[in-house]
C-alpha cells in the first residue's frame, strides 16, 4: 500500500470520526455503520434531504410498531 493511499485512509478515518463527533452533538443517534452508509450514498448521488426523510419515516414507523 503506498504511502498516498495511507493518507487517504487516515484522512477518510478522521473525517469519519469528526462527522460522528457532530452527529452525536446534534443528538442524530446514528452509529458509526449508519453514518457511514449515508455519507457513500451521499456521495453517490442521493439526495441529503430524501436520505433525511426516509430515516425520519423509518424512525416514526418503528417507534408505532414498538408502541404496539
Amino acid at each position: 500500500m503506498s504511502s498516498q493511499e495511507v493518507d487517504r485512509i487516515i484522512s477518510a478515518q478522521q473525517t469519519l470520526d469528526i462527522l460522528h463527533e457532530m452527529s452525536q452533538l446534534l443528538n442524530t443517534q446514528l452509529d458509526k455503520e449508519t453514518l457511514t452508509t449515508c455519507v457513500r450514498m451521499i456521495e453517490s448521488g442521493v439526495n441529503p434531504e430524501a436520505l433525511a426523510a426516509v430515516i425520519q419515516e423509518l424512525r416514526r414507523e418503528n417507534a408505532a410498531l414498538s408502541g404496539r
